[in-house]
């Protein structure tokens, strides 16, 4: 029994749930290799290759998973999937002798896999569900919420708190599409022995009256499991759809990286804008007791950096599938298929948990805009000045002398002076009054068509959800 005392995985405690957990078990892997044995026998039945009673043997005995007894078989014979036909083999005295006929390792293995995988991702996307209805509720709630943009980490032109969200949503929907499309076309290696070409399925059906071909009794057997499988493969599936599988998870992990980067940004001073919720007893440094740090979105970041990183030892695993095998994959597809699913999500439950209880300090959104929105403005202000019969070229002039002036009030920690440097301009009061340029110079209501746009992303998302 393992414990604390040793070595242990964060993802064995600390990331990811208990139902993942359940999904890559060892116990449960075993217990999905005894269904693809049981269906095995099953359609070998059905053709008369083996007995009736014999496959229900198996059956009465397939939920019995005995680690403890293969994994002492193992120690003897190292092969694991080998120690599991003998330790269910003697469980059942009637059909133990045809279980895993015909078969090769991979073809129990690779379908088991598939199978994990396909629980796996359905855990993530029902988690990226819940994410996306709740940032849907977000976008809404702020669209109209104006606050100060930032480009090259520098104020710039004015948006709304809902329409930044909603570059998040949108990157989402893009991630809620390939993960479905990857997931809905994942498919088995089937059953085509050693090399792929089904030649021990092919000599144990011949002369078998009605057995049809082997591509037929794959076809029969897959059916069972529900699962598709691929026309060609050699003793493995294309190591290729592991790289599709880690590369949509790793996209999705990108816009969770940047949905947290970002947060991390706005939660420090002077930006203040936002925070992730932060417990009554939650203690953010040892040494520091007034700290707030973004533990969940620090976090994000760290998981999905690691995350990002998975898919080259999966484009290594396909393209060094040399000839009909190597077992240079097998090892680290121990830890990257079952892992990448425990890290996305972790992702996920820390960017739902950031989302329920997200602050936004609407006193510092104010103060941020009337500090910086004065000088996105005078693009406003620009424009109508040109409209009004000024000079582009000299209003321009007017306007960067003037904003340079007020940035260096700033930097002494004065308030922004620009608004009345220009409403006192006399070459700007020429052509239109004092109160009109006050009125263009108020950021607040320079968003575009910002609030509307985040409103239809916020729709689409709900729709989208609702199809699925």
């Amino acid at each position: 029994m393992f414990d604390h005392n040793t070595y242990l995985s964060p993802f064995t405690w600390r990331y990811g749930s208990d139902e993942m957990r359940r999904v890559w078990s060892e116990a449960h892997r075993r217990l999905v290799w005894r269904h693809i044995w049981v269906a095995l026998a099953e359609v070998q039945a059905e053709l008369g290759v083996v007995k009736a009673e014999e496959v229900a043997d198996l059956r009465a005995h397939a939920d019995q998973v005995d680690l403890e007894r293969a994994h002492q078989i193992e120690a003897e014979i190292q092969h694991d999937l080998v120690a599991e036909v003998r330790a269910f083999a003697e469980q059942c005295p009637v059909g133990g002798r045809i279980i895993h006929l015909g078969a090769t390792s991979m073809d129990v293995k690779d379908n088991a896999d598939v199978l994990l995988l396909r629980e796996g991702l359905d855990l993530l996307l029902a988690r990226l569900r819940i994410v996306m209805s709740l940032l849907a509720a977000r976008i809404e709630e702020r669209a109209d919420h104006a606050c100060i943009g930032f480009t090259h980490l520098q104020p710039a032109e004015p948006t709304t708190v809902g329409y930044r969200m909603a570059q998040y949503g949108l990157d989402l929907l893009i991630d809620l599409d390939e993960l479905q499309r990857v997931r809905g076309g994942l498919k088995g290696k089937g059953f085509k022995g050693a090399t792929g070409t089904s030649a021990s399925y092919a000599q144990l059906l011949e002369g078998l009256p009605g057995a049809g071909s082997a591509a037929d009794f794959e076809t029969r057997v897959m059916a069972r499991l529900s699962l598709a499988a691929f026309v060609v493969a050699t003793q493995t599936y294309p190591r290729k759809q592991d790289w599709l599988v880690l590369n949509v998870l790793a996209g999705l992990a990108g816009t969770l990286y940047k949905f947290a980067f970002d947060l991390r940004i706005l939660q420090a001073q002077p930006y203040g804008e936002w925070s992730e919720p932060f417990g009554s007893q939650q203690v953010g440094s040892s040494a520091m007791p007034f700290k707030r740090n973004p533990e969940n979105a620090e976090t994000i970041d760290s998981l999905g950096r690691w995350v990002a990183a998975l898919p080259r030892v999966a484009w290594d695993d396909a393209a060094h599938s040399l000839l009909e095998r190597t077992l240079d994959d097998s090892a680290n597809r121990r830890l990257i298929l079952p892992e990448a699913c425990l890290a996305t999500e972790e992702l996920l439950r820390r960017a739902e948990r950031i989302l329920r209880g997200l602050v936004i300090n609407e006193r510092v959104v104010a103060h941020n805009l009337e500090m910086y929105g004065t000088f996105a403005a005078t693009e406003r202000l620009l424009m109508e000045l040109v409209k009004a019969g000024a000079s582009r070229q000299e209003m321009h002039e007017v306007i960067r002398r003037h904003s340079l002036a007020a940035w260096d009030a700033i930097a002494r920690g004065q308030a922004n002076p620009l608004g009345e440097l220009l409403e006192k301009d006399p070459e700007v009061l020429a052509h239109m009054p004092a109160e009109r340029v006050r009125s263009l110079l108020f950021a607040g209501n320079y968003v575009g068509d910002a609030p509307h746009r985040a409103r239809l992303l916020a729709q689409s998302i709900r729709e989208v959800l609702a199809q699925n």
